[in-house]
């Protein structure tokens, strides 16, 4: 494995895991009302995993499919088994709005020739 083939594991690594601990950590407390930045916080959590990953393995589309799975159980795992969360549909379509921005940038990057 490259050095730069490395990077892009690590990165991708450590990003699916800040992802799965957002999303599943028990109880988030957030002080004060919860604005639009809870849905940019679900845009990112979603589309930074999701490019490094398909960047990584070669397959944007199956990576956004699996993404785009994960946003919809991630939302029910939390109305239904996480005590002091809630799933929230607005919260999916962030998730999955993240997934095809990163998508997007995938695509665009591969038709420029930049990778």
């Amino acid at each position: 494995m490259t050095s730069g083939r490395r990077w892009w594991a690590a990165a991708a690594a450590l990003s699916v895991a800040v992802h799965l601990a957002v999303l599943y950590w028990p109880v988030i407390a957030v002080a004060g009302p919860v604005t639009w930045t809870d849905k940019a916080v679900h845009l990112l959590v979603f589309a930074i995993p999701t490019y490094l990953v398909a960047r990584l393995v070669g397959r944007p589309l199956l990576v956004a499919l699996v993404f785009a799975a994960h946003a919809l159980v991630s939302e029910l795992a939390q109305h239904l088994l996480l005590p002091g969360r809630s799933g929230d549909p607005w919260d999916v379509v962030a998730d999955v709005a993240g997934v095809v921005l990163a998508t997007g940038a995938l695509a665009v990057g591969a038709r420029s020739g930049r990778w």
